[in-house]
């Protein structure tokens, strides 16, 4: 066959012994988006050029009867004789009767799965713990989400408070395992960082080792993950006796108490830590729900407050008339009952110092703010409350299916059980209430 002169495009119709001169003198037709060179040494092979100038080796076959085709690669990346080889390999695929389409995507595929198999198996456990935060932040309350936040802490900064002396933030007990890869949290690893944690701060890492196990059980059910994990890394025994049982709190106000202690808090200099001790011991609340009381939260008309339940989402608990005395005495500063002295937009902040004090005044330290929750049910069985009634204004679920799925009380018949128990407190701390000028109650000597 006959080689097209050299300033000559070569004949699109006819097989050509390719060459690089050739190639580069290849055009597409001016009526055509791309058009095919045949070369005459390779079955198969074939030069696109596109309308834009555009060239590539292509490989073409018959499979099932169809035309199919599949980029090589540019000419200028790839020589013509090792076109000719790819060109060839193709050809005893198609001949096999596969596509080689299909293979590549098949390749493409297996590549990717192993490399990300590969990323996987270098996933650190604050990889996994991040994600598992994401997972389940929409299950889980504000409080218990942002438990799991600071359990993971770097600490570092700047503080006045809960440092143990240094100045600054201690890191979360979760903090030190995170730079693991997964796979090499290991009930060996998990026992040493529950020996270090257990000396050093038990209760708080107890909770830390509870989050711990459940979130190495999500890991082993997610398909990322559980490859590479040791479910059953935190269950072992030594973990476990590392950080020992915790011991029953039993910090409360004995009855013979009260006295004493209402007249320490009522001689606190800040009467808004003095009206918060106080309404904590005769609510029953937790300590944070009567924190984030706001002045919106209280209904004056039907003598009624909405108490945020970190259970419920919120309750309402009656206003009972000494109560009322104290938190209609305290300045309005901000939306908060209880408003910080400092800061402008918040809430008390640091009520244990003054607690603190009061106690120690009183004769009763070692007492904490979560043991006056716990004084108010206690000093409940000395009046025989129905235990339903000390629950619901407590926030505690129901603990029996009568109560649970019959009982309902309108916050009237709370009142009275309620205004009983504060009366009683009172009473035994000898502190009297008698109605003022304004209608207001007043407390007396």
């Amino acid at each position: 066959m006959a080689r097209p002169r050299k300033d000559q495009a070569p004949d699109l119709g006819q097989s050509i012994d390719l060459t690089n001169g050739v190639i580069e003198r290849l055009t597409c037709p001016p009526d055509k988006d791309q058009a095919f060179l045949r070369d005459a040494k390779a079955p198969g092979l074939r030069v696109r050029v596109t309308a834009s100038g555009a060239k590539s080796f292509v490989f073409e076959g018959k499979l099932d009867r169809k035309t199919i085709r599949k980029t090589i690669g540019d000419v200028r990346a790839w020589q013509i004789d090792d076109a000719r080889i790819e060109a060839r390999r193709l050809r005893v695929i198609v001949d096999g009767g596969q596509d080689p389409r299909h293979l590549d995507q098949l390749q493409k595929a297996q590549n990717t799965e192993r490399t990300a198999t590969a990323l996987r198996a270098q996933a650190t456990v604050n990889d996994a713990w991040t994600a598992y935060l994401a997972a389940r932040k929409d299950h889980w309350g504000d409080r218990h989400y942002a438990d799991h936040e600071n359990l993971a802490k770097a600490g570092g900064k700047e503080s006045a408070r809960g440092t143990r002396g240094t100045g600054k933030t201690l890191p979360g007990p979760i903090y030190p395992l995170l730079s693991l890869r997964l796979d090499e949290l290991t009930p060996a690893k998990v026992e040493a960082w529950a020996l270090e944690q257990g000396k050093a701060r038990p209760t708080y890492g107890r909770l830390a080792w509870r989050c711990l196990k459940a979130f190495l059980a999500w890991c082993g059910e997610e398909d990322e993950y559980k490859a590479h994990v040791v479910v059953e890394a935190a269950k072992t025994r030594r973990t476990r006796d590392a950080f020992g049982k915790a011991g029953q709190k039993k910090d409360v106000l004995l009855k013979e108490q009260l006295p004493a202690w209402f007249d320490a808090v009522t001689k606190l200099p800040n009467a808004t830590i003095a009206a918060y001790l106080q309404t904590l011991l005769l609510i029953g609340s937790r300590r944070g729900e009567l924190l984030a009381l706001k002045w919106t939260d209280i209904n004056t008309q039907w003598k009624g407050m909405t108490i945020r339940d970190k259970v419920e989402g919120d309750r309402q608990i009656p206003l009972t008339p000494y109560v009322w005395h104290l938190i209609s005495a305290l300045p309005r500063k901000n939306v908060f009952v209880f408003a910080s002295p400092r800061k402008n937009d918040q809430a008390l902040s640091d009520p244990n110092s003054a607690m603190e004090a009061a106690c120690i005044t009183a004769g009763v330290k070692g007492l904490t703010l979560h043991g006056l929750r716990r004084s108010f049910k206690s000093l409940t069985e000395w009046l025989e409350i129905p235990a339903g009634v000390v629950a619901q204004i407590m926030g505690h679920k129901p603990s029996a299916t009568a109560e649970k799925h019959y009982t309902v009380r309108p916050l009237d018949l709370v009142r009275v059980h309620h205004e009983r128990i504060e009366a009683w407190i009172l009473e035994q701390a000898k502190v009297a209430i008698k109605p003022g000028n304004s209608g207001k109650l007043v407390a007396v000597a």
